[in-house]
């Protein structure tokens, strides 16, 4: 993710350092005014980059999934890319109201002559510098919603609607003020590329075309409560369903008003279409499920996707696998789909970390699945027993992968307990 992040700055940076290494400033030019005017461009030029980039990556394209990782590294670039964006879009805003700053402090005299354009043109022109100005409000107030996660999520799923419709003010913004030159040179051509993929992701999404050819229509056939903040559906899908490999997830709409979530399926491809779901109350949607659904009731699904998968498990390695909470439902699906050919299971520690055993909806489960693979150690870590994972003595893992799914707080306890630079894989979703 932070690569990917790291090339479009560098190769946005380095088509305008050409340009600017090919220019020359007119007669007379102040230094200060040429400064200015060269980190406007700059500054817009990243902007337009990074937010035609988090565009074209809200399409999720799962071909994308295995360059960067699974779809949750694709989301967490989308999130980065238009974090960064707004941050170089605010500077640019800085930046064109520096000029006033300049006016009072070295006059207008050395100021780079403007470039005059004439006839629908013009009126374009200024017509994209009013839009430009306006999506930048737009995007600072969307920047902050987001980052105050106690916005609700309803609302902001409603103003996020508005993304695409601010990109393509900006793109034409950067399409019609970007420097007459910059269409003769690389930056002109890259600058096109981002344009073209971002104008795409925004058209796709306001269409509602995003992830259409993946998605499946369904319904519910069962519907448990194992437990009192724990639901689990079991879903049939129709014919369109091309199965999915133990581990991945899907975004599920139940509500199209509420639009769709993102659930891991808890249980193995048995070539039949039926999928599972274990769902824990952690917010206001998640919450009112158990008293929404019913069996009979029809449901979306999209995907699958993610790269969570026991497949790419290293078997040469020794396999540490930790679970915190409803973090256990995608292994839940590696340890069904091992129960036909219990062998081919890898040597393994299987860690779940729960608060009381006693009210757990998966411990029985567990126990079922783990007892039919030799090769696979249970240890379950009651906190409420004083049996949490911190009093746990891993010994000698330097050659371990760590496979963990499980609240950010426990990942990051994980971490201070185990070897540095061991092979961690943490599917880190969120959906804002």
């Amino acid at each position: 993710m932070k690569k990917l992040l790291v090339l479009l700055v560098a190769l946005a940076t380095l088509a305008w350092s050409y340009d600017v290494a090919l220019s020359t400033s007119p007669p007379g030019a102040h230094p200060l005014w040429v400064l200015r005017q060269e980190a406007l461009h700059l500054s817009g030029l990243l902007s337009v980059s990074l937010m035609s980039l988090a565009m074209f990556l809200a399409t999720r394209p799962a071909w994308l999934e295995g360059p960067l990782g699974g779809m949750d590294q694709v989301y967490r670039a989308h999130k980065w890319a238009g974090i960064l964006a707004v941050a170089f879009a605010a500077m640019h805003w800085l930046i064109e109201l520096a000029g006033d700053l300049l006016k009072t402090a070295i006059g207008r005299a050395g100021r780079l002559p403007k470039v005059k354009y004439e006839g629908l043109l013009e009126v374009l022109r200024d017509l994209a510098e009013d839009m430009g100005e306006w999506a930048i409000y737009g995007v600072l107030l969307m920047l902050a919603i987001t980052l105050w996660q106690r916005f609700p999520y309803r609302p902001w799923r409603c103003v996020h609607r508005a993304m695409p419709v601010l990109y393509l003010m900006l793109a034409l913004h950067a399409a019609l003020l970007a420097p007459p030159d910059y269409w003769l040179q690389p930056v002109g051509a890259l600058l096109a590329v981002l344009l073209a993929a971002g104008i795409h992701g925004a058209v796709r999404s306001l269409a509602g075309l995003i992830g259409r050819e993946r998605t499946v229509g369904g319904e519910i056939i069962e519907v448990e409560r194992p437990a009192a903040d724990v639901l689990r559906l079991r879903c049939r899908l129709d014919a369109r369903w091309r199965g999915h490999r133990a581990g991945q997830f899907a975004f599920v709409t139940f509500d199209e008003r509420e639009g769709a979530h993102p659930f891991t399926i808890a249980s193995a491809d048995r070539g039949d279409r039926v999928v599972s779901f274990a769902i824990k109350a952690l917010g206001d949607h998640t919450a009112r499920l158990a008293d929404d659904l019913h069996p009979g009731q029809p449901l979306r699904l999209e995907g699958p996707y993610g790269r969570f998968e026991l497949s790419r498990c290293d078997r040469r390695a020794q396999q540490i696998w930790i679970a915190g909470g409803i973090g256990i439902t995608p292994f839940l699906a590696w340890l069904e789909s091992l129960q036909g050919a219990p062998e081919t299971a890898p040597a393994a520690e299987l860690h779940y970390c729960i608060r009381d055993h006693r009210t757990d909806a998966f411990v029985t489960r567990l126990h079922e699945l783990c007892a039919r693979l030799p090769s696979v150690r249970l240890q379950v870590h009651d906190s409420g027993r004083g049996d949490g994972l911190t009093s746990w003595n891993p010994g000698d893992v330097r050659s371990a992968e760590v496979w963990f799914c499980g609240p950010a707080g426990l990942a990051q306890t994980i971490r201070k307990i185990l070897p540095r630079r061991l092979r961690f894989h943490q599917e880190a979703f969120a959906i804002r």
